[in-house]
């Protein structure tokens, strides 16, 4: 479990293809804290630490992670947003992320607006169906709220602190992104389904 408030980035250093799996080496600030079998986002998908030293771990990349998230896109080089699994005593600022990729959009625009960025992902039917304005949705592992909710896209404000601290300014137009709807939507869905 996550909450979707990115605690660094770092850089994908190695991608090791093992025919559908492949293998990525993410330099990260918390790499010599980190121990085997733990739980990081990265970029909102949840992956397990096989290897880790001082300066970097190893994350194993199985064909359906390839498939449905956007990972399968990275390079040597990109930049990725990662957070550690959350602990029972610690504060919950964003929202409950599981790191469950539920589908991908892409970002359709990112402009400076004052001190701000405007964001806009477009988003499938598949995750639209969960959005409300004022929700919440995790956006590559960023907990984010939407400002504006159009037929196709949700539009998000970005304040100074997430853009810098996240891998947003790393960001192109048209990147593919890993959405994650909220778990509470998912779950308000399948109880009023009965």
């Amino acid at each position: 479990m996550f909450t979707g408030l990115v605690e660094t980035t770092g850089t994908i250093t190695h991608i090791e293809n093992l025919g559908e799996q492949s293998r990525f080496t993410i330099a990260s600030p918390f790499a010599k804290e980190l121990s085997l079998g733990d739980s990081v986002a990265t970029n909102g998908c949840c992956l397990t630490v096989a290897e880790f030293d001082e300066n970097s771990a190893k994350f194993d990349l199985l064909a359906q992670t390839l498939k449905i998230t956007s990972l399968g896109e990275l390079k040597v080089g990109s930049v990725v947003n990662l957070e550690r699994a959350l602990r029972a005593n610690d504060r919950l600022g964003g929202h409950f992320v599981q790191g469950h990729v539920d589908d991908t959009g892409s970002i359709l625009d990112l402009s400076k607006h004052g001190q701000d960025h405007r964001l806009e992902v477009a988003l499938p039917e598949s995750i639209h169906k969960y959005c409300i304005d004022k929700g919440s949705i995790a956006i590559d592992g960023i907990s984010l709220t939407i400002a504006e909710l159009t037929d196709n896209s949700a539009v998000f404000w970005i304040t100074p602190h997430t853009f810098a601290h996240t891998h947003l300014h790393a960001c192109p137009l048209g990147k593919a992104v890993n959405l994650e709807a909220d778990l509470l939507a998912k779950y308000t869905e399948r109880l009023l389904a009965k």
